[in-house]
């Protein structure tokens, strides 16, 4: 065979496999993870520490070894099984293009709006899939309206900064009062309580309250059911961000206990970049505006709630797959491991000389995530310089956060391809950058 020929054969073959991946775009992919054990059992503390069934799951990881990686909050790497659909579905929308988009593009969003709806506890038609946590929280911050001038809106320092933007919109958008707030340092489950109670109680004009299930400064875990019951006593309705949690915690919207919570699907679910949903509780749909009027969708489906565009459709047909890993693998042990890797750091790292840890040790107020600051240590160059040299002299990726009220911290966090030579790795360079060892 020339060469020729050998071409014009790859290429039919090519082909052949791309007609075949058309025909089933949501079929059940080829699922790569059969090998992966089932989820140990037992204690919380075994399961995180069940080394083989962990190794297992790091194996479903490619990720670079010229650094260790503790910046994992800024999106969640994707899974090989899921890399690949990606890919698989990717090739499949390029080879059908337009007929694609308009034959059978309906009919599998639908599909995966329902598999996201199951995942999460909430009905289909309480769930509209956005391009991210960000744009599902702006369209219900902004969309909200029950809203009179006059009112007054509420939100807390560790809020992310975008809905913080969102927030302060409304004064001029809808004319009400816009007051922020600190969280209290060190925070403890019953001081957060206190905080919003005092902020609650001090502005009795409010009647939208923004909360942070999962903190992107802190990684503090909020006790945001609480916080919403007590809003609901006083008339106020939440909005909850829950752009770090599902996925990092194991939980569904209904625990929650708020009408309105955004969501991101590409932090610890671990789908391709740029998809997320957002949810409104069946009874309160009439309270967020159609998006920018929308009438593609009646008023009363939820979709008129979000107006995008043309989104990457490889990108939410690989949800499907996400979700059943991460299903798969097991919520609650997640949730076990990712604590267990944060205590495993903290704990050696916690008496080295000037460190203070931001996020309490208290049951149920961390998850992965934890943020440190050296006292004294509050600029932003002071931050980026111990951010630069964990990078640059340990190989040590970590991210600094502004907005803490006591200043700007360092952010640390692991994630499921993390082990403990990662971990022993990081409390080392700590050690020499806080001076507690030479090196």
């Amino acid at each position: 065979m020339n060469l020729t020929e050998t071409i014009s054969s790859d290429r039919r073959s090519i082909l052949r496999g791309l007609a075949a991946a058309a025909v089933t775009s949501l079929a059940k992919p080829a699922f790569a993870a059969e090998s992966l054990p089932a989820p140990p059992t037992g204690t919380a503390a075994a399961i995180a520490t069940d080394k083989a069934y962990w190794a297992a799951v790091k194996g479903l990881y490619a990720v670079t070894g010229d650094i260790a990686n503790f910046e994992n909050g800024y999106w969640g790497i994707m899974p090989e099984p899921v890399r690949r659909e990606f890919i698989r579905q990717s090739d499949m929308v390029n080879f059908q293009n337009t007929y694609y988009a308009r034959q059978r593009v309906g009919t599998d969003f639908e599909a995966v709006r329902a598999r996201v709806a199951e995942a999460v506890g909430a009905a289909p038609e309480e769930i509209a899939l956005t391009r991210g946590a960000t744009e599902a929280l702006q369209l219900l911050i902004g969309g909200y309206n029950r809203l009179k001038p006059g009112d007054g809106v509420l939100y807390a320092d560790l809020d992310y900064d975008s809905m913080q933007y969102a927030m302060n919109s409304l004064k001029a958008r809808r004319g009400v009062d816009v007051v922020r707030f600190d969280v209290p340092e060190p925070a403890t489950r019953q001081a957060v309580l206190d905080a919003y109670a005092r902020a609650i109680e001090a502005n009795p004009k409010t009647k939208l309250l923004l909360l942070t299930h999962v903190s992107h400064r802190t990684g503090l875990v909020m006790p945001v059911a609480e916080i919403a019951r007590m809003a609901k006593a006083k008339g106020i309705d939440t909005i909850v961000d829950a752009a770090h949690s599902w996925g990092q915690i194991d939980f569904h919207v209904n625990d929650l206990e708020s009408d309105f919570v955004g969501f991101n699907l590409h932090k610890w679910i671990g789908a391709p970049l740029g998809v997320g949903f957002l949810y409104i509780r069946k009874d309160r749909l009439a309270a967020i505006d159609r998006d920018m009027g929308d009438e593609d969708f009646a008023e009363t489906d939820i979709r008129s709630r979000v107006h995008t565009g043309t989104v990457n459709f490889a990108t939410v047909l690989t949800v499907p797959t996400a979700v059943a890993l991460h299903q798969q693998i097991g919520a609650a042990a997640k949730q076990a491991r990712l604590r267990y890797l944060r205590d495993y750091w903290v704990s050696r790292a916690r008496g080295f000389k000037d460190l203070e840890i931001l996020t309490p040790d208290e049951a149920g107020s961390y998850g992965a995530i934890t943020s440190f600051r050296l006292a004294g240590k509050t600029s932003k160059a002071d931050n980026e310089a111990i951010v630069v040299k964990l990078r640059d002299s340990h190989k040590i990726m970590t991210v600094r956060r502004a907005g803490v009220a006591k200043g700007q911290c360092i952010r640390v966090t692991p994630a499921l391809f993390t082990d403990e030579a990662d971990l022993d790795r990081l409390v080392e360079a700590l050690a020499v950058v806080t001076g507690t060892k030479t090196g």
